[in-house]
């Protein structure tokens, strides 16, 4: 069964080229003109997501390879291609970049690429760029080129002359302090934290139509993969998923797969709530800004106790990155919950980057890791997961009913295992 929709995939040829600004002003565009607007973002960005789900309006999905799989991938476009008019997936990094890239996903479920490239700097080279990427890979479909923080009208119209003729040109961002977004150590701020997000991406949008309406790109054709029935494992179980300004790196796909498995979710605040949900049965405390509102969390007693009464009566628990820093000892020297023996500290650089394949005994679990801290512990690790490359990955722990480990989980890749992890 297919079903076809006008797509895009819109990549650069770097990080740093100003893809979600642009991305989010497409797909605002295009909610302007009354179309409803499905957005993703390759790999598995938390941040990006939320600029992209405030031009829309909808929930964002990853799309990787790697952690998701193909046939996830393919259900999810099929899914959206079937409920809006158009699709539009934001890549990561560069066009190229990663094994497997955004170029692999748009050839894979042939996606149309559009390219936006930080023109600043070049003129007639932009054309020679924008060509050189397309050629690299033959069978991905050209839909055009971005030119992103221009110097003027002039400047635009060298890069845009500077174009080979199959390649069409979609306009122009000036380079403007209001059409760049603020970043911080692990990526982009929080769509909340910018209080004139929609005046940006609104401003970016009236730039790109400045000459007309925006065209769709062209249709791209789907296929339902066969789909997997989910059994009600979780049923009746309410899991309690920490959710504020430090606990906010959720994949929407992970809340529809614990909903798929039965389970009622319910959301609370360890910054500023004093006690857990009622009748919760399982407690998930996902990644985020620990280090930011360390004070914050250190101080308030009352979810502390909380947490360990829950623990202490054999709750499952499951604490992923910045919910395992939250879980520890403490984090930088100031206390934390306390649940997890160790300590985190931030550093300089990164600790950990990549998609990592763990395995538990309750199951196999495709996840993924990108910190700045490190956990220093005398408990032993559980288990070990495994980089894409078969090397040594990050360390899971298990103190008692909590597991933790620096991994962000992808629930999808096998719901069975998510189910025995938050089952007593």
């Amino acid at each position: 069964m297919t079903i076809s929709c006008p797509s895009l995939l819109i990549s650069a040829p770097a990080s740093n080229q100003g893809k979600t600004l642009v991305a989010a002003a497409l797909a605002h565009a295009w909610r302007n003109q009354g179309f409803k607007v499905q957005t993703f973002k390759c790999g598995p960005d938390f941040l990006d997501p939320m600029i992209l789900q405030t031009a829309t309006g909808q929930p964002v999905y990853n799309l990787d390879l790697a952690m998701c799989g193909a046939d996830d991938i393919a259900s999810r476009l099929y899914q959206a291609a079937s409920q809006t008019d158009v699709i539009l997936v934001e890549g990561v990094m560069g066009l190229y970049d990663g094994s497997p890239s955004s170029a692999d996903i748009a050839a894979q479920f042939r996606l149309p690429v559009a390219l936006a490239i930080d023109a600043s700097g070049m003129a007639q080279t932009f054309g020679a760029l924008a060509a050189g990427l397309y050629s690299h890979m033959p069978e991905l479909k050209p839909a055009g080129v971005i030119a992103n923080r221009t110097g003027s009208a002039h400047h635009g119209q060298l890069l845009r002359d500077s174009l080979p003729a199959n390649i069409p040109w979609l306009g122009a961002l000036q380079k403007r302090e209001a059409l760049t977004l603020p970043e911080r150590h692990l990526g982009l701020f929080r769509a909340d934290e910018i209080s004139d997000l929609d005046q940006r991406i609104a401003q970016a949008a009236e730039l790109l139509t400045e000459s007309g309406p925006l065209p769709l790109p062209p249709a791209a054709v789907f296929e339902l993969p066969p789909v997997q029935p989910f059994s009600p494992l979780l049923a009746g179980r309410k899991i309690a998923i920490a959710r504020d300004e430090a606990f906010c790196f959720i994949y929407p796909a992970n809340l529809n797969c614990l909903q798929a498995l039965g389970a009622e979710i319910v959301f609370f605040s360890p910054l500023h709530d004093s006690e857990l949900p009622p009748a919760t049965d399982a407690i998930w405390l996902p990644g985020g800004y620990p280090e930011l509102h360390r004070t914050q969390l250190g101080s308030n007693h009352a979810m502390r106790a909380a947490l360990h009464s829950a623990w202490q009566q054999g709750m499952p628990m499951l604490a992923e990155c910045g919910g395992m820093m939250a879980a520890s000892e403490s984090i930088n020297q100031q206390p934390a919950f306390g649940l997890l023996p160790g300590h985190c500290s931030m550093q300089p650089r990164f600790q950990g980057l990549g998609v990592q394949f763990a395995e538990l005994p309750e199951g196999k679990l495709n996840a993924h890791t990108f910190h700045y801290s490190r956990f220093d512990s005398t408990l032993p690790a559980y288990a070990q997961a495994t980089t894409q490359r078969g090397k040594a990955g990050e360390a899971i722990y298990r103190h008692g009913s909590l597991t933790a480990s620096y991994l962000h989980f992808y629930f999808p890749s096998n719901p069975l295992t998510v189910a025995r992890l938050l089952s007593r």
